[in-house]
């Protein structure tokens, strides 16, 4: 009985330097505690992804915050 090869193991993606995206993005890493620094550098390339889209839309006012702002003078209602 002959042993059938086993298929190659698929590419495992490189692991982000979830940090040091997080510190280029404006994030403040230095304030981490070491356990938090150890969960975040567990970040999947997705969940990094959405982090950093998240922290883009609340910086990112819509139109409607902006004309708010300038209008009313940042009131809010």
């Amino acid at each position: 009985m002959t042993e059938q090869a086993r298929p190659a193991p698929e590419a495992v993606p490189e692991a982000p330097d979830v940090l040091g995206e997080l510190r280029a993005q404006g994030f403040d890493v230095s304030a981490l505690t070491e356990e938090q620094r150890t969960l975040i550098h567990g970040l999947s390339v997705d969940e990094l992804a959405l982090l950093l889209d998240i922290k883009a839309r609340l910086e990112d006012p819509g139109d409607e915050v902006h004309a708010h702002s300038e209008i009313a003078g940042g009131a809010l209602f």
